[in-house]
């Protein structure tokens, strides 16, 4: 890699979002601004029978209004999710691939799981009628590459292609994955993570985690940092985000919403939260150190807030060894509890958040959470105007990733 290659910079041009509280970012940051929540009783066919009660639901998404008939018939909900997303994020972002240039342009996805519904009902008609009734496209469908290889296809990006699959950290390696890309030589990457683990057989998977809420009052399923802490809420959704090389985002005159500047990883096991509190550490000085940015210079950080008590004490004990004596004061957020964690697709849908924060001046607040049982400085009950310039986003996922990304706000305005 030369050393022009090198500094090149990536930044975020289009946010795509399809959440369960709004479609667009538009819908998306009103809602998570003022910090509604949305989680409610699972409505999902063939749900209702099993102990997973409470979730985020993608409502009012029709895919039959954005996604052409022959790609639908043969994906997933989750890919549905992440070619809509996609299609808003190129959109927001003014973006126009060369034709010239199919080779500069690339896509990386995040899966934890790939698509549970397709394969289920696949699987429902080979033992219930045979295999001559199974479909020619369970063989990609269900597939955790699948959402990169449609969005690829439908968008004639042929540049650097991916999918990450390290637990739900990957939303934010993804976006470390795009950056690389985008040293190397690419001039802009679709990337980001969209999950649809709400159908029998994915919630059936779901419920050996030991972490997984079963309450059945959406007002109390997922409380992270908070005394009353019983586990999280699965979501739907995610977000896609397109990320261009500085220099030709700004020869295009795009508007430059935010700059990746840094990134963390680390793995330290399933379900083992004390010994997460390292990894997030180490995860958080790489990032901090590849962004050159001080803890006194973050402005606000993006909790995984994960709502199991030994969890969330190892994010703030991880945060206050990290950040040192600044982390009393910064504040923090977690406006997922509100929607649930999406896997994949959580961490992409704070980075969008982080973004819209930056460029509107305001903290959203952590929905439901009244009480906070650790030495955070919680952002509750309401949005709070804020001079924001650096962002820190957190990620662990269940089986054992810890990730970290710093965000710098961009020059650009909210139109």
């Amino acid at each position: 890699m030369t050393a022009r290659q090198h500094d090149r910079r990536a930044v975020i041009t289009g946010l795509g979002v399809v959440a369960p509280n709004g479609v667009g970012a538009d819908a998306f940051w009103k809602a998570t601004r003022e910090g509604v929540s949305v989680l409610d009783r699972i409505s999902r066919p063939g749900c209702g029978h099993l102990p997973l009660k409470v979730a985020g639901e993608v409502r009012g998404f029709d895919a039959e209004e954005s996604i052409d008939g022959r790609y639908r018939v043969q994906t997933d909900r989750f890919t549905h999710y992440a070619m809509a997303a996609a299609d808003l994020a190129v959109a927001d972002a003014g973006f126009t691939p060369d034709p010239d240039a199919p080779f500069a342009v690339g896509v990386v996805t995040a899966a934890g799981s790939g698509g549970g519904e397709f394969g289920q009902g696949e699987l429902q008609q080979l033992w219930g009628k045979g295999p001559k009734f199974v479909g020619p496209y369970q063989s990609i469908a269900w597939f955790y590459a699948a959402s990169t290889g449609q969005i690829s296809i439908r968008g004639g990006y042929k540049g650097p292609c991916g999918v990450v699959a390290s637990d739900e950290a990957g939303g934010l390696d993804a976006l470390a994955h795009a950056a690389r890309s985008i040293r190397r030589g690419a001039e802009a990457v679709v990337v980001g993570a969209a999950e649809a683990p709400l159908a029998p057989y994915s919630m059936v998977c779901q419920l050996g985690y030991p972490e997984l809420s079963l309450s059945h009052d959406p007002a109390s399923a997922y409380l992270p940092f908070s005394a009353r802490a019983g586990g999280f809420v699965p979501a739907e959704g995610g977000a896609m985000l397109l990320v261009e090389a500085e220099e030709a985002a700004l020869r295009r005159g795009a508007r430059v919403r935010a700059v990746l500047a840094g990134h963390g990883a680390t793995f330290t096991g399933a379900s083992r939260w004390e010994e997460s509190r390292e990894g997030l550490v180490r995860a958080i000085r790489t990032a901090l150190d590849e962004a050159r940015c001080a803890p006194e210079e973050i402005d606000v950080v993006f909790a995984d807030a994960l709502g199991v008590p030994a969890a969330d004490r190892a994010e703030a004990l991880a945060l206050a060894q990290a950040l040192g004596p600044y982390a009393e004061r910064v504040p923090v957020t977690a406006p997922k509890a509100g929607i649930g964690r999406a896997y994949c697709g959580a961490p992409p849908l704070d980075v969008a958040t982080a973004v819209l924060a930056m460029e509107y001046g305001v903290l959203p607040p952590t929905p439901s959470v009244t009480e906070v049982a650790h030495d955070l400085a919680l952002v509750t009950g309401r949005p709070r105007p804020a001079e924001l310039r650096t962002a820190l986003v957190l990620s662990r996922g269940l089986m054992g990733s810890n990730a970290a990304l710093v965000l710098r706000r961009g020059s650009g305005d909210p139109a």
